[in-house]
């Protein structure tokens, strides 16, 4: 079965109420099941270069690859699937690449980005995130946050100094500890997790979760979650009835059928012995 058959996928960003410009950039290609959502950060319209990069880089980089290569052949270097290992360097890539525009163009200094992105392989999906844009997991009747934000106000209430109710109003909710572009090495927090069927994936920029409380999030999942696309735009709308103060993109993946990868013996035995 081809993987976009598979899997449902619907993208919508949003300038929102307050911002003139939108600095948020998503994209999918559910051929090679890649999903990417960036918030960009920095000065006149350099927030907006910077998750364009990402956005850009990252296709690039492993759209091409996937449509050539299995995602669960191993890499000699590291024994890492292909899958984990692609989403790694195209990250790092996308910083490296951000880090030189903004070092070597004055309008660009200190931009950086957010990124939350997958790669939806063999009944898994593999994340990898830098910042505070999130990926939520609705399974069954049940929102989890699969991500843990990079931020300031997350490390408060790691250790205690603020509750997650008081967390809700605090001043620091856009304070991030880690970006892409930023700094010149950068390592992405990668998580591999199992994909079922049923399940509905959703990536956000925090636009989204600091306008809607989750409970409301996961309610608007559950009851829209036949209709894909009027459940991405009911959230967004939410997003704005409620203030809309940042840009809002979401981008939804349903897994709609099993999506296993075809495997010879040969090649399971392989695998097996590479372990």
């Amino acid at each position: 079965m081809k993987l976009e058959e598979a899997l449902e996928i619907v993208a919508l960003t949003d300038s929102g109420m307050v911002r003139a410009h939108n600095e948020d950039s998503v994209a999918f290609d559910a051929a090679c099941g890649l999903v990417v959502l960036a918030d960009g950060m920095g000065g006149y319209n350099a927030g907006e270069v910077a998750s364009g990069i990402a956005v850009s880089v990252m296709t690039a980089e492993i759209a091409p690859r996937l449509k050539k290569a299995s995602p669960i052949e191993r890499e000699g270097e590291t024994g890492e699937e292909l899958a984990v290992s692609l989403l790694i360097r195209s990250i790092q890539k996308a910083n490296a690449s951000i880090y030189q525009a903004a070092t070597n163009e004055a309008q660009y200094a200190g931009m950086g980005t957010t990124i939350v992105s997958a790669l939806f392989y063999d009944n898994r999906v593999v994340v990898g995130h830098v910042g505070d844009s999130r990926l939520y997991r609705l399974r069954g009747e049940t929102l989890e946050a699969i991500t843990r934000d990079h931020s300031l106000l997350q490390e408060q209430i790691d250790c205690g100094m603020i509750s997650v109710e008081n967390a809700r109003h605090s001043q620091n909710k856009n304070l991030v500890t880690r970006a892409v572009g930023i700094d010149a090495e950068l390592t992405p927090e990668i998580h591999l997790h199992d994909a079922a069927v049923g399940d509905i994936y959703l990536f956000c920029s925090d636009g989204l979760n600091d306008m809607v409380e989750d409970d409301d999030i996961q309610s608007i999942l559950y009851a829209m979650q036949g209709n894909l696309k009027l459940a991405a735009q009911q959230l967004i709308q939410t997003a704005n009835d409620n203030g809309g103060k940042d840009n809002v993109s979401v981008i939804l993946v349903k897994v709609c059928r099993e999506f296993a990868q075809p495997r010879s013996r040969l090649k399971k035995l392989l695998n097996w012995f590479k372990k």
